[in-house]
């Protein structure tokens, strides 16, 4: 399966509730913090929500 490196480029502040779950759910809790996960629906889902906050790379 093929894994995505995501990496939060701005801040959670001004986010509303659910994209701050989101954001936590994925592991991302400081500007500049990237992590690592495999390619599936949900993690696709939790991406589409915070896109603007995030940046997104294939592995």
């Amino acid at each position: 399966m093929a894994k995505l490196k995501i990496t939060q480029t701005r801040s959670r502040i001004g986010s509303t509730e659910r994209q701050k779950r989101n954001l936590d759910a994925l592991g991302l809790t400081k500007v500049n913090k990237t992590v690592i996960h495999e390619d599936s629906a949900i993690i696709l889902g939790m991406i589409t929500k915070v896109q603007h906050l995030i940046t997104v790379e294939k592995e």
